[in-house]
């Protein structure tokens, strides 16, 4: 399919390439987030700053998500926790069975976590390193625990599996307080591009969020004050399942060297946490919407919901220079249709007809919005 885009003031039009090769509009422009190797040259070295982050300190929480997460099975189940602090939970997961690989990255927890490792046989992994800091997005040398995926993986002996297949394996962790938002972005990208751990497969995350972040992502044009980008990307991507609720007051918050913090605002302490799982979709990247043009859909999506009151119509006019009212009509939706009133499945429906048009030689507007994508 050849891909081209009108022009506004100033941009420089794609040219047309071999099928092999032709991506999403972040060629022409400045990637949208470039992954780096480990240890390539560079002025510049990358480390993990000092970061609150929250931990199951509870043995009942801990062993209300291994029944969730294991229920009566009994084999060696591959887990990757993220982040697991003093081991509550990787304990737990243990004693029913599974195997983990710790992907700890505060120091502080690595020497009783390794010593619970010698006591389980091999069925525990432990590693310097943030998971949700893989593949860091700027260019430079990478200093543990920041690193690539690919350097996790090969180490870990981990291979790609086939995204037709089920997942490699189950990841679970809390996501970081102060960024959850910029974590979830990062985490969409990875998925929609196949970069990252996505690059091995259908990797399973079961994580904590905030309760606030938890309704933004399930949110439809039935929640309107709650609907946005964050959900329809979300929602097209990944079966999303509520697992569990609990309350912030069963977590334990520490600070840089394993110094338990105390909750400082009121509202911090009264919110829930909501337990979900993220099932990436095996059907995902079937149809138009590929590795290769999901910054398109990105785009498409956060402009419209930039003024998410508006008639689409109006938003056509700036997304596309195919004719408004037909691309309605082919999507079926009147004149008068919301951005806020379009569910997920139909704004997937919206850039397929738009991806697929035949009878114009351009399908897209662009301009100097499209070089950044927020995360």
């Amino acid at each position: 399919m050849e891909r081209s885009f009108a022009l506004k003031s100033g941009a420089v039009r794609r040219m047309d390439v071999p099928a092999g090769n032709r991506r999403g509009l972040s060629d022409y422009y400045p990637h949208l987030m470039p992954s780096v190797g480990f240890g390539k040259s560079s002025s510049r070295v990358y480390r993990c700053r000092s970061e609150t982050k929250r931990y199951i300190t509870s043995p009942r929480v801990a062993e209300t998500l291994v029944r969730i997460l294991r229920g009566k099975r009994k084999s060696c189940q591959l887990f990757l926790e993220c982040n697991p602090g003093p081991g509550i939970l990787t304990r737990a997961l243990l004693e029913s069975g599974a195997k983990v690989i710790a992907l700890e990255s505060d120091k502080t927890f690595i020497p009783q976590l390794k010593s619970l490792g010698k006591k389980v046989n091999g069925r525990l992994e432990v590693v310097y390193c943030d998971f949700f800091k893989l593949d860091p997005r700027s260019r430079g040398l990478l200093t543990p625990p920041i690193m690539t995926s690919d350097m996790l993986f090969q180490y870990l002996g981990i291979e790609a599996q086939p995204w037709s297949k089920g997942a490699p394996l189950k990841a679970i962790g809390i996501l970081p307080p102060k960024n959850e938002r910029n974590a979830l972005w990062k985490l969409l990208h990875d998925l929609y591009s196949c970069t990252s751990v996505y690059k091995y497969g259908r990797v399973e995350l079961n994580l904590f969020i905030t309760e606030k972040e938890c309704r933004k992502i399930m949110a439809n044009p039935q929640n309107p004050g709650l609907y946005q980008a964050l959900s329809v990307l979300c929602q097209i991507a990944c079966g999303i399942k509520l697992l569990h609720t609990e309350s912030c007051l069963s977590f334990g918050t520490y600070t840089a060297n394993g110094q338990l913090a105390k909750q400082k605002h009121r509202e911090s302490l009264e919110q829930n946490l909501c337990f979900i799982q993220l099932t990436p979709h095996k059907d995902l990247f079937t149809g138009t919407l590929t590795p290769f043009n999901y910054d398109v859909f990105f785009h498409m999506l956060r402009q419209c919901f930039m003024k998410r009151g508006a008639k689409l119509i109006d938003h056509l006019h700036s997304l596309s220079p195919i004719d408004a009212m037909h691309i309605l009509k082919q999507i079926k939706k009147s004149k008068d249709v919301k951005v806020i009133d379009m569910y997920p499945e139909d704004f997937q429906h919206l850039f397929e007809t738009i991806e697929c048009y035949k009878d114009d030689n351009y399908k897209w507007l662009y301009d100097d919005f499209m070089e950044d994508v927020i995360i």
